[in-house]
C-alpha cells in the first residue's frame, strides 16, 4: 500500500527545485569550499578519480570559479544593500535560473569529491583493518579493527541491552498502571473501614515508593537489589553457585530496570490521568459506575493516550541506563566495551563505538515509537534526559 504522504513530499521536492532560493550564493559557496578541500585530499587506493585526473582538475576549477563569482555577488549585495533586486545584474530573472542550475552542479560536484576521497578512503580503512594481523595504530583504524574483532561481544551486549530495556519497560508500564490506580485513590461513603485502610496505605505506598525511587540513583538500586537477592537466598541455606543459578544478574538488572522505570512511568501516567477533564469522572459515577470501573473504562484510556509520549520516551531511557547495570556484571553493552578495552588498551575507540551503538539504538527506539505515535494519533515523542512530563492539554 502507497504512502499517501508521498506525493506530497514529491511535490515539495519539485517546488524546491525549480525555486529561486535568496541565499543560493551564501550556501553553495560553503558547499564549493567543502568539495575543494576534498579534492585537495589524498586518493585511496579506490578512488575512481584517479584514472581520470583531467576531468577532475575541470572540476576543481569549476567549484573555485563559483566561489569567486559567490564573493563578487556577497559584494555586490553589500554595496547596494538596498537596491540590490533593482541594480545587480546577479538578481536578474535569467541569471537567476543560472545561478540555480550552477548551484546543483556544485552540489554534484562537491557529492562526487565526497564520495571518490571520504566514502572510497573509508572503505579501504575498512578492508585494511579487517586483514590487519593486529591493531592499528590509527584510532579510525583500531576502532573498525576491534569492532570486527569483537564483533560477537558486541552482538551479546547489544542483544542483553535491548532486552533489559524492552522487557523492562513492559514490565514497568504493568506496574506503573497499578500504583497509578492505588495513588488515585479516593475513599468513598460506602467503603467500610477495611477498604478504607487498604486505600489509604495503597495511595501513601504509591507516594512513598515514587519518592524514593526517584531520589536514589539506578545504579545504586542494582547494587542494592542484586546484594539483598543474593543476601534472602544465601540465608535459605542455598549455596552461592545455586544462588547464581536462580539469581542471575541479568535477572536483578531486569528487576532493577523494572522497577525503576515504574517510578518514573507512573508519574507520567499520573500526568496524563490529571489531564482528563474531572467532569468525565463525575459523569461516570453519576451512571452509577464504582471507581475501580470510571478508572478502567473512562479515565485510564484517555489518560494513557495523553501520556504516550512520556511513556515511549522511558524505553529510550532505558536503552541508555542500562549501561550502569555492568557494576553487578550484567553482560550488557557496557560491559563488554569495558572487555574489549582491557584487551587491547585502546579505551578511546571502544566507548566511541560504544557510543555509536547506543545512538543508533535510541535512534531506531524513537523512529519506531513516532510511527506508533502516529498509528494511535498520540503526540509525538521528543527525547529528554527524563521521563517525567507535564499534563498534556485536553481538548475540549
Amino acid at each position: 500500500m502507497s504512502n499517501p504522504s508521498q506525493p506530497g513530499r514529491l511535490a515539495r521536492l519539485g517546488r524546491f527545485v525549480s525555486a529561486d532560493h535568496r541565499y543560493v550564493f551564501l550556501g553553495t559557496s560553503v558547499v564549493a569550499l567543502i568539495g575543494l578541500w576534498f579534492s585537495m585530499q589524498p586518493r585511496s587506493s579506490m578512488s575512481f578519480l584517479a584514472p581520470v585526473y583531467a576531468l577532475e582538475v575541470v572540476m576543481y576549477y569549476v567549484l573555485l570559479a563559483w566561489v569567486a563569482v559567490s564573493v563578487l555577488a556577497l559584494v555586490t549585495k553589500l554595496i547596494h544593500w538596498r537596491d540590490y533586486v533593482d541594480r545587480s545584474p546577479f538578481a536578474k530573472p535569467g541569471a537567476r535560473k543560472v545561478e540555480r542550475v550552477a548551484s546543483y552542479v556544485v552540489v554534484a560536484l562537491t557529492c562526487v569529491l565526497f564520495v571518490d576521497r571520504a566514502i572510497m578512503g573509508f572503505a579501504v580503512t575498512v578492508s585494511a583493518s579487517i586483514a590487519a594481523d593486529s591493531i592499528p595504530k590509527d584510532g579510525l583504524a583500531a576502532g573498525i579493527y576491534m569492532l570486527y574483532e569483537g564483533r560477537s561481544l558486541f552482538e551479546a551486549g547489544i542483544a542483553t541491552t535491548i532486552e533489559l530495556a524492552v522487557f523492562g519497560t513492559v514490565i514497568a508500564f504493568f506496574l506503573a498502571l497499578l500504583l497509578a490506580a492505588l495513588r488515585f485513590l479516593k475513599i468513598d461513603r460506602p467503603d467500610n473501614d477495611l477498604v478504607r485502610f487498604f486505600k489509604v496505605v495503597g495511595s501513601w505506598f504509591a507516594r512513598i515508593y515514587s519518592t524514593v525511587v526517584r531520589g536514589t540513583p539506578m545504579m545504586v538500586q542494582a547494587l542494592i537489589i542484586y546484594n539483598a537477592g543474593f543476601a534472602v537466598l544465601l540465608g535459605t541455606g542455598m549455596s552461592s553457585g545455586d544462588i547464581r543459578n536462580v539469581w542471575s544478574t541479568f535477572i536483578a538488572g531486569l528487576v532493577t530496570v523494572s522497577l525503576n522505570s515504574t517510578a518514573y512511568m507512573m508519574e507520567v501516567l499520573r500526568g496524563g490521568i490529571e489531564s482528563v477533564d474531572e467532569g468525565q469522572t463525575e459523569a461516570a459515577r453519576s451512571l452509577g459506575l464504582s471507581q475501580w470501573q470510571t478508572m478502567l473504562h473512562v479515565v485510564f484510556p484517555q489518560g494513557i493516550k495523553y501520556a504516550i509520549p512520556g511513556l515511549s520516551n522511558e524505553l529510550v531511557i532505558n536503552i541508555k541506563d542500562s549501561s550502569v547495570l555492568s557494576v553487578i556484571g550484567v553482560v550488557e553493552l557496557m560491559y563488554e566495551s569495558r572487555a574489549m578495552a582491557g584487551i587491547y588498551y585502546r579505551n578511546l575507540e571502544v566507548y566511541l563505538v560504544a557510543a555509536l551503538f547506543y545512538l543508533i539504538m535510541t535512534a531506531v527506539a524513537t523512529w519506531l515509537l513516532n510511527k506508533l505515535s502516529t498509528r494511535l494519533d498520540a503526540p509525538r515523542l521528543q527525547t529528554t534526559s527524563d521521563s517525567t512530563v507535564a499534563p498534556a492539554t485536553v481538548e475540549e
